[in-house]
């Protein structure tokens, strides 16, 4: 899908584009005022190292999609969901959903059951992860005793989240909120996990946004955006799990070792854009993430 596309859908007006994302709210006569609903499109736009592709990978926004609707549906009882339906536009179709306005909290609340990523560079640096201790002895992918909650302060496009301690959350959402957020975060975590487990899969670790309707009353918060999709968590094959090494994945690190490799001819420390990537990269990337939805949700990719 170009990016010329998702942003001309009649009907709806263009008003925002994250890396992947991109937002629309009815259009109309009172398209100046504040919406009560969302048009969320996720495009095959892929980035890594803070930076947006060059390269999109076809379907990758309907994987993201699909994939959040079924996540949606087994931690209803958990918490809600900023969902209101998927009749959308047949320019979009199966790429987007129509949300609930919500204003989010600016937080990234992150979930790790196992030691990796930029969270064991921080534990072999101080032995601990956003201010909480672990156990000494811990490698890379280690399987922590209990999932932590180890929070980033939202950045703009293009910058990096900024790792935060608890305290340092609560001190810019409120300690009521900051806690409410930690509990739904490790329970929503800890029912994936579980499922992914069945499944053959480990979920490494995660990151969810919440937020609440403007007019909510004081705990009602709301889950939303993407839920455990290859882009916003680590998934391992359970087959292939060796503590102590680093783990294929479903996910987009197919591209980032790509980039790395001296076939891209790509220095990541340059600030240049990153190169087009070559086709047997983005088929494999492709075929990564309808891998992970088949074997997460027992369907057939048909989309």
């Amino acid at each position: 899908m170009s990016d010329q596309l998702s942003r001309s859908i009649p009907g709806w007006t263009h008003v925002y584009s994250g890396k992947v994302r991109d937002i629309y709210i009815p259009a109309g006569p009172d398209t100046g005022s504040a919406p009560d609903t969302y048009l969320m499109v996720a495009s095959d736009r892929i980035s890594a190292y803070d930076f947006v592709l060059p390269t999109q990978i076809p379907d990758k926004g309907k994987v993201l999609t699909q994939l959040s609707l079924w996540w949606f549906e087994q931690l209803a009882d958990i918490v809600p969901n900023h969902l209101i339906s998927t009749d959308v536009p047949e320019e979009v179709a199966g790429r987007a959903m129509i949300t609930r306005r919500l204003t989010m909290f600016p937080i990234e609340c992150v979930v790790r059951g196992y030691l990796t990523g930029s969270g064991m560079e921080e534990y072999k640096q101080t032995g601990a992860v956003c201010g909480i201790e672990l156990p000494e002895g811990l490698v890379e992918a280690s399987r922590l005793d209990e999932p932590i909650f180890t929070p980033a302060a939202k950045a703009e496009v293009g910058e990096h989240d900024e790792n935060i301690t608890f305290e340092d959350m609560a001190g810019r959402v409120g300690e009521g909120k900051a806690r409410a957020l930690r509990r739904l975060t490790i329970e929503a975590y800890e029912r994936a996990r579980d499922i992914a487990a069945e499944r053959g899969i480990i979920i490494a670790d995660t990151k969810l946004e919440f937020g609440v309707s403007p007019e909510a009353g004081e705990g009602d918060i709301v889950l939303a955006d993407e839920v455990f999709t290859p882009d916003s968590s680590r998934f391992w094959p359970a087959e292939s799990y060796r503590e102590g090494e680093v783990q294929p994945s479903f996910d987009k690190q197919y591209v980032r070792d790509w980039l790395t490799s001296p076939e891209s001819g790509w220095d990541k420390k340059s600030g240049e854009l990153p190169p087009q990537l070559p086709e047997d990269v983005i088929a494999k990337t492709r075929d990564r993430y309808i891998a992970a939805y088949e074997q997460l949700t027992g369907k057939v990719w048909d989309f």
